[in-house]
């Protein structure tokens, strides 16, 4: 089983399902709010950026009398000019000291580094270092963004100077660092910065998904579209999101190339809004169903918006209309989430639904990850809510328990028996073995439980078969030497004419049966009724054995030989049953 369990926490796209959120009033008498922070040193504090110079602290809903900083001479609050950004370096609480971005009296941006004094509510306002100053041709499109991301360099968020439709094409240009966003190891006393993307024209708020390192970046748009766009933290940096060609997914300044850019992942006309507000991924507890949900919101039109990726497409869905000037979200240190009325001055938390949540496109094979379940067959549900630390709780035994870490699912009103419930960098999900009784149903109605909270049922397609063959990284097949139970590895290769076995999911039916969540006997065996057959190279491949993996619940297993004629190398395996082949996996072969 430990073999099986850590093949099955594997990632895929995140899903969702409508959010139902709602708004909390924190505190009142802000003077239009640009940026929420926290200082992550344990306090629990909220720092509250004022766009006329002034950062105010929020502690326990109660906003402090006396700012934390108040640097009001040096700005002025005109239009899109001001105090805009704040950022705490990693472990800020023993260096005391934090950056802000915020435009000169010139209109300059201004990156500015400032120190605590000795009482930890105020910052000394004489401490000012300027660590960088870009000159602005504009009064608009100052961008002002300031996050340290999870390398531990602080990224700027640069508009293109402003104007309209960029005159200067600074948001291409590599000789400007305007209309970009900039990656800088300023704590390590690096000199510059250095541009990290481009083709930005007015990225008003940015964030990084402290579970997943993911980077978020809504960009304003200019006459018709606005936009967000999403960096993968595997990302080695070098995107171009655009402009001045393109504005969200439309080109608005030919010549326009498709291939030449990173399109955005949701987009809005301007008969929804009129200026996109960036926020965080929800990462709280209170909340659970809204975990792994990107909001953002628009400053004219007050709409609320949840974004997640469903299968291959991201979706974004209205979570409410606020009515207020949303100018900025925060996160605090426990992950969650808040919203800022510029206009009222009023901070607003955000909470939602507590019970666990998914979509049908959630509930896959555990193998192929191709959507739906097959009876008897392992499976996994992607859901939001179930388990909220980074963790996998696994099942030591057969028969499988009907619930782990307080987490039940039932599929067509059966309980269904568990694998494993896991969190892996934000992406959480739910191993578990489909019942045989589902056997000879179209769809079935999910639903996951935790703690008694029970989510939105969904329908699932239930399928005679699906056959999907496990791998190690999504290509590299699972397949193991039959002579000595080792792993087929590019150092081990599959020899011509040997017998190996793998496993695999979605065979379809049974004979001898074992009851759901039993382990498969050793004798007699559960064969698989229908024929089952393989590939290698291209060429036919004998099948000795397939069924039930014997001492796994929901598992197949197929014996076969590899056929003397494979070329050496990387070899297409796919298998088939039912008349429906496995998505192609490989196979090292000498």
């Amino acid at each position: 089983m430990c073999r099986y369990t850590k093949i099955l926490v594997v990632a895929i796209p995140l899903l969702a399902q409508d959010p139902s959120v709602r708004l909390e009033r924190v505190t009142g008498g802000l003077a239009a709010p640009t940026d929420v922070q926290h200082a992550g040193d344990g306090t629990g504090r909220l720092f509250v950026v004022e766009q006329g110079g002034r950062i105010r602290i929020v502690r326990e809903g109660v906003l402090a009398a006396r700012p934390f900083l108040d640097i009001s001479a040096r700005t002025v609050a005109d239009g899109e000019q001001g105090l805009l950004g704040l950022a705490f370096p990693p472990d800020f609480r023993r260096k005391q000291h934090f950056y802000v971005n915020y435009t000169d009296r010139a209109g300059d941006t201004i990156i500015a580094r400032y120190r605590v004094t000795t009482d930890p509510d105020l910052a000394d306002p004489a401490s000012e270092t300027i660590v960088l100053q870009i000159e602005q041709p504009f009064s608009n499109h100052n961008g002002g963004g300031l996050q340290f991301g999870p390398d531990g360099r602080l990224y700027i968020g640069m508009g293109d100077g402003g104007s309209g439709n960029d005159p200067g094409n600074y948001a291409q240009r590599a000789d400007s660092l305007l209309g970009k966003m900039l990656r800088w190891d300023v704590e390590a006393g690096a000199a510059a910065p250095s541009i990290w993307a481009r083709g930005l024209r007015n990225p008003w708020r940015f964030s990084f998904d402290r579970a997943s390192g993911d980077l978020w970046i809504a960009d304003v748009g200019q006459d018709n579209y606005e936009e967000v766009n999403f960096q993968p933290a595997s990302s080695q940096g070098g995107e171009n999101y655009g402009w001045r060609m393109w504005e969200g997914l439309h080109c608005a300044n030919p010549p326009c190339e498709a291939a030449s850019h990173t399109a955005p992942v949701a987009e809005y006309t301007h008969e929804e809004g009129c200026s996109v507000t960036g926020g965080y991924v929800y990462r709280g507890r209170r909340s659970p169903g809204l975990r792994g949900m990107y909001f953002y919101g628009d400053y004219c039109s007050g709409r609320l918006w949840g974004l997640r990726r469903e299968g291959d497409r991201w979706r974004s869905r209205l979570a409410q209309s606020t009515g207020l000037n949303i100018s900025t979200f925060g996160q605090d240190e426990a992950g969650e989430l808040y919203v800022a009325d510029h206009g009222g001055g009023v901070l607003y938390g955000i909470s939602g639904n507590p019970a666990p949540a998914l979509s049908a496109a959630g509930v896959v094979d555990a193998a192929s990850f191709a959507p739906g379940l097959v009876a008897g067959s392992a499976a996994t549900i992607f859901a939001f809510g179930v388990l909220d630390s980074d963790d996998v709780v696994a099942a030591g035994r057969t028969p499988l328990p009907l619930e782990l870490a307080g987490v039940s699912v039932t599929i067509a009103n059966r309980p269904a028996p568990l694998y494993a419930v896991a969190n892996r960098r934000g992406l959480e999900q739910v191993n578990v073995q489909t019942p045989w009784e589902a056997a000879g149903a179209t769809s079935a109605a999910v639903v996951v439980r935790r703690e008694g909270l029970a989510s939105a049922p969904v329908t699932v397609a239930v399928l005679a078969a699906q056959p999907g063959v496990f791998t190690l990284d999504g290509e590299a097949a699972v397949v193991v030497h039959h002579s000595d139970n080792a792993l087929v590895t590019p150092e081990r290769p599959a020899e011509r004419g040997e017998i190996v076995y793998l496993y695999a999911t979605g065979l379809g039916p049974l004979e001898n049966t074992p009851p759901t969540g039993a382990a498969a006997p050793l004798a007699p065996l559960s064969p698989v009724r229908g024929l089952v057959s393989a590939t290698i190279g291209g060429r036919a491949a004998e099948v000795l054995f397939a069924g039930l993996a014997p001492g796994l619940a929901g598992v197949y297993q197929i014996n076969l030989r590899v056929p003397t004629g494979v070329p050496a190398g990387l070899a297409d395996l796919i298998v088939q049953s039912g008349g429906l082949p496995s998505r192609v996996t490989r196979l090292p072969v000498r």
